[in-house]
């Protein structure tokens, strides 16, 4: 919940975001620009941004039901069908076109508010879970694909690449978009086509001597997040930081964001490595989706934080039964671990989508607007 200094704070706050990226701003911008024209005026931003972010559910949805395990793509196993993917990389460009001119309509009716920023970042924490899933569906966990293991690791890379952004702009006020994410996003929705015609099997292929195309993806990831997100933002917090320009003076507070987020990845990762029956190789969809969305919870307070300049919560409260969920699983005090798996990551969906409708209900009634709608809630 949140309480009402807050949302009188949010009055006066200005978006403030720089995209730097050369594919963003000479190409996907002014491609944006020519597709909202298309858009009625009385389309609410909000709307936009929730149907693009439900066409990589979709995705998801799509790709749990003839690939629950990751294992479709590999040799011997029965593939996804090609109109799939055809669908899978249809909605995945259209996921992320939306998500780039849902911006332009606000701008464009006039209709930009706090509560527009946090829904499109609320929304964005969310889908990681979503696209990396989905993307992983194309090489599997098979003997030419990527251990869930592995996965597991380079979700959390993704993770925290995301909140990188957004502890930028809680410590300097402007939030600096990272460049891997135009250039991830048209890359997959080429490859989900590539793949419907040439068949995953192409992927079983090395590019060179003994190195796959799992390996170039693996490489990809990590490569861009430590080598660009990361290196980026160190560099702009601690700019600030010399200038003494930074909105956290102490580099406690500066750093106060990444408390849950560690302590998330912490308490995750003592579940995979220690589980009696492990869980990760039983199930490893569920176990991403329930980690995805603690993390977007994780995210989304830390969002409205930064947009109130209000100090960053040490602790998310989601982590404290996490951590018994977890003591149950490891000591064998649960027998069944799958079916502790399912309910706790019920749990952690229900509680986050209530956290979101019960911010978006509150902001909606404090600016007097509704999420989906650009009318006014006393008009007739």
């Amino acid at each position: 919940m949140i309480n009402t200094p807050w949302l009188c704070l949010c009055v006066s706050l200005q978006y403030s975001a720089v995209d730097s990226n050369p594919l963003s701003v000479y190409v996907m911008h002014p491609f944006w620009n020519f597709v909202v024209k298309f858009l009625p005026t009385w389309l609410a931003p909000n709307l936009i941004t929730f149907t693009g972010f439900m066409f990589l559910v979709l995705n998801f949805l799509m790709l749990a039901f003839y690939d629950f395990d990751f294992s479709a793509s590999t040799a011997g196993h029965e593939h996804v069908p090609s109109w799939v993917w055809v669908a899978a990389g249809i909605f995945n460009f259209l996921a992320y076109t939306l998500d780039g001119v849902d911006g332009k309509q606000a701008r464009r009716t006039s209709s930009s508010t706090p509560l527009g920023e946090l829904f499109d970042h609320g929304l964005d924490s969310w889908a990681c879970i979503f696209f990396v899933a989905t993307v992983y569906s194309i090489f599997g966990r098979g003997e030419s694909g990527v251990s869930v293991l592995t996965l597991y690791y380079i979700l959390w890379v993704v993770l925290f690449s995301f909140i990188l952004s957004h502890w930028e702009k809680y410590n300097t006020g402007i939030l600096f978009l990272p460049w891997g994410y135009d250039i991830s996003q048209v890359t997959i929705s080429l490859v989900y086509l590539v793949t419907a015609v040439v068949g995953v099997e192409t992927w079983y292929q090395p590019i060179l001597l003994h190195f796959l195309y799992r390996d170039l993806f693996s490489f990809m990831i990590i490569a861009c997040s430590f080598t660009v997100t990361l290196p980026m933002s160190l560099y702009n917090v601690l700019k600030g930081y010399r200038s003494n320009s930074l909105k956290h003076s102490s580099l406690y507070e500066a750093f106060l964001p990444f408390l849950s987020p560690v302590l998330l990845f912490i308490l995750s990762t003592i579940w995979v490595v220690f589980s009696p029956s492990n869980i990760l190789e039983l199930q490893p969809r569920i176990f991403y989706l329930m980690v995805g969305t603690a993390f977007a919870n994780v995210t989304c307070k830390l969002i409205v934080c930064q947009m109130s300049n209000t100090r960053c919560q040490a602790l998310t409260w989601l982590l404290l039964p996490m951590s018994v969920v977890v003591m149950l699983a490891v000591t064998g005090v649960v027998t069944n671990e799958t079916l502790l798996l399912y309910v706790w990551t019920a749990t952690v969906i229900l509680a986050h989508i209530h956290y979101g409708v019960s911010v978006v209900q509150q902001l909606s009634n404090h600016f007097n607007i509704f999420a989906f709608s650009l009318k006014k809630p006393n008009s007739d």
